[in-house]
């Protein structure tokens, strides 16, 4: 149903706001990847980082949202 949708918009909405308090340049990772639709290198080089922090950046923001969101093992 569209409810459960507009809950899951929330939900997403609210767990990248507490990545944003956590770890602001994450959370833009995340934001560059998923919104814009940027790969790593491009995302990367938006941020001023390299590549292969970009990489490690982006694994710790997916596991944080992960867990964030109810996914990830306690």
């Amino acid at each position: 149903a569209s409810s459960d949708r507009i809950d899951d918009v929330l939900d997403i909405d609210a767990a990248l706001v507490g990545l944003a308090s956590s770890d602001p340049q994450a959370a833009e990772l995340v934001k560059l990847r998923y919104f814009a639709g940027l790969s790593i290198p491009d995302a990367a080089a938006v941020l001023g980082i390299s590549p292969r922090n970009a990489d490690f950046l982006w694994a710790y923001a997916r596991a944080w949202l992960l867990r964030s969101l109810g996914g990830g093992a306690e």
